[in-house]
């Protein structure tokens, strides 16, 4: 059964997703009814899954190590996954 949240979920993960391309960055979603991105980096082979969680102060995007977003700063998120998947 799907949360109350995966609506909202599913809308910011696929806004995030549209932001990507311009950081070289590559996705797709997945999970079915509890929705994941999987993302990228090509010229790396480097990938993550992101998450997106409500908290206190907002939605938040989270991925694998340790990265950390607001969802309301698409721009943002994308650039510190390209940092994060682009370093070697």
């Amino acid at each position: 059964m799907a949360s109350s949240y995966t609506g909202e979920r599913r809308i910011l993960l696929h806004d995030l997703a549209e932001a990507l391309p311009r950081h070289g960055l590559v996705s797709r979603m997945v999970g079915g009814e509890e929705p994941l991105l999987w993302v990228w980096h090509p010229e790396t082979s480097r990938q993550t899954l992101v998450f997106a969680t409500p908290s206190r102060e907002g939605w938040l995007f989270l991925w694998a190590p340790g990265g950390r977003a607001e969802a309301n700063d698409l721009e943002r998120a994308a650039r510190r996954l390209e940092e994060t998947l682009g370093s070697a």
